[in-house]
Parts: structure tokens; sequence; C-alpha cells
């Protein structure tokens, strides 16, 4: 696609990301997320992925902002993520003139779109979620360790299921047609689904046969505490290097239902899983129903050197039609 560019009032020039960006991208990046930034990454596969749009705002020939745009829901919808402005010019009201400009370039190249959505991790107040639908919140249990302490943390986690969740031990890692088998079933979608939709490391999307592929392309693994009629489902995504420390590594679980039990098990076995390939630092963040972070963040109180990285937060799915203003103080996927 061709690159697009608009002056705006306040001297801001808009165009598509290309591969020679990718220092200056780096640049502004610095310090966001708590140091779980995952642009670098992501970002030379984001300007290849299909239905990705990245888009940049420079000023004076530098960039100054990033926001992305990812067609899904068969190309009715779009996902927003990894917005940020140079730490110097934040609160100039860059951030909202990126955001226009990517809902009104969509609008006019992608007139079937009829949506956008998003996850936050900060606190809107109720003047500005009233513009738009919250479709639910996930919360959100943050832990960081040495990966030597995992080890002896999840021989205690086992111990401490079999004594109070017998009944919950049983787990099994799906394939990738299996998964898509649950996540496309009506009942699976109705009761465990957060808002009907499968959210992946803030990426949330409908749980429909057009948007397999974008979950094919993230190399989730998927567990449940049954193949067949789950009361826990679970996804992870595989670590990746993050600056918080040189050796540091980010992985996200997210798992969807309200059964304390079977939602501990397969927490449980989604790190087992991962164990034999993990080194150096970790910071892992698992996406669960509010109802379950009290007994989940209690089963995880051991004896182990494993510790809360962030108290008690949570991740808001919000959606708004594509001509909304929503403001220009958005926050995407507040990692």
């Amino acid at each position: 696609m061709a690159v697009c560019k608009e002056k705006t009032t306040d001297c801001l020039e808009f165009c598509l990301a290309s591969e020679k960006d990718f220092e200056q991208v780096l640049a502004i990046s610095q310090g966001i997320f708590d140091g779980l930034d995952y642009m670098a990454v992501t970002y030379h596969r984001w300007l290849q992925e299909p239905g990705r749009l990245v888009f940049l705002a420079k000023k004076d020939g530098r960039i100054v902002a990033l926001d992305s745009a990812l067609l899904v829901d068969g190309g009715e919808t779009i996902v927003v993520q990894g917005l940020r402005v140079a730490p110097a010019l934040q609160g100039q009201g860059i951030a909202g003139a990126i955001q226009r400009h990517v809902r009104k370039h969509i609008r006019e190249n992608f007139p079937q779109v009829t949506a956008f959505r998003l996850c936050r991790g900060d606190k809107p107040g109720p003047k500005e979620l009233a513009k738009y639908r919250l479709l639910a919140k996930e919360a959100i249990l943050s832990l960081h360790c040495e990966v030597g302490d995992l080890g002896p943390f999840l021989v205690e986690l086992q111990q401490k299921l079999g004594k109070e969740w017998a009944a919950a031990r049983e787990t099994v890692i799906l394939s990738q047609e299996e998964a898509e088998q649950l996540i496309l079933h009506g009942d699976v979608v109705q009761n465990l689904l957060p808002g009907g939709t499968i959210i992946n490391d803030w990426e949330p999307l409908k749980p429909i046969e057009a948007n397999l592929d974008i979950l094919r392309r993230r190399g989730l693994t998927w567990v449940a505490d049954c193949p067949n009629q789950p009361a826990a489902l679970s996804l992870c995504t595989t670590p990746y290097a993050v600056p918080y420390r040189h050796d540091a590594l980010h992985f996200n679980i997210n798992i969807f239902g309200c059964d304390l039990g079977p939602v501990c098990a397969v927490f449980l076995r989604q790190l087992r899983n991962l164990l034999p390939a993990l080194r150096g630092y970790l910071i892992f963040y698992t996406y669960v129903h509010p109802s379950i972070w009290p007994g989940l963040r209690r089963l995880c109180q051991t004896s182990a050197n494993v510790l809360l990285f962030r108290d008690y937060w949570e991740e808001l799915l919000l959606e708004a039609d594509i001509s909304v203003d929503t403001n220009n103080q958005i926050v995407q996927d507040n990692k």
C-alpha cells in the first residue's frame, strides 16, 4: 500500500511504517509498559502481517508516535494496538491525533469496517467509559522470579492443588484443531469466554472462523481441564525477550472460566509445560475472571521466591463504532 500522508494544524505528518523506521520506533518506546514492551520482537512481524497497518506520526521528520490497526472479524472490525508517543512530547495531543488519523484512514480505505476494539489496562472514568461498549473485564495476576525459583514454586502449587481441589488436577494440552473446535462451540463461547470474546495477550477477537488464522500465527499453547466440555480453557503465548532486564522473558496466560479449581489446574499445567524451555528472569501475567483472582493469588502464596510484580489490576475489553470520536486520550494494551 502506498504511503499516505496528511498535514495537520500541529505540523504532524502521518505515514505507514517501514523497516527503516525500526530504530526510531524503539527510541520512542523507552520505559513503557513497566519495561515489558514487546515492540522489539513484534515490529518486523507486524509489518508483514496480513491485515495489519502500522502508522507513524512524524514531526520535523522525526518519529514521535506509533499506532496500529489489525483487520479482524472478516474485515468488519479493527483491533487497535501498540499506541505510544515519544516521552518528551506526551500530553500534547499527539496520541489523539494519530488515533483520529488511523480511524479516518480506515473509514476511507476499508468502508466495510464498522467498529474498533481495544484493551485498556488503566482506569478510565465513567464519562470516558460511556463512549465505549464495555464487553468484559479480566483481572491480572502478575508474578516475577528467577527461573530457578519456578520449579520449587510449581512443586508447592501441585501440593496445594491436590489438597484443596483434588478433583481438578487433570488437564490436557490441546492440539490447534481441538482448541479451535472448542472456541467455536456455542457452550464455550457463552459459558467461558469473557464477553463472548477470545482474548490473547491484549488482542480481542470474536471466536469465529475468520479469526482462526490470526490465532494460528500466534504460536499459542492451549490447555483445558477437559477436552470436550471444559470448565477452564487457557492459552499461553510464546515467551519473548523484554527490556526490563538483560535476561528477562515475558509471557501471558489467559484463562477462561469461573471455577477456581480447574482454573488453578490449567495455570499449573501451562507453567509446567513451559519450564524446560525457560531461562533468565521471568515476568508473567495471568488473566482471569475477577472473581477468580483472590483464590489464584492465595494459591500462589508459597515459600518459593515468586513474587507479585504488580498488585491487582484489570484489563478492560472495549468496543466502539468506527465513527465515534473517543477523545484524544485512549491508552491501548497498557502493559
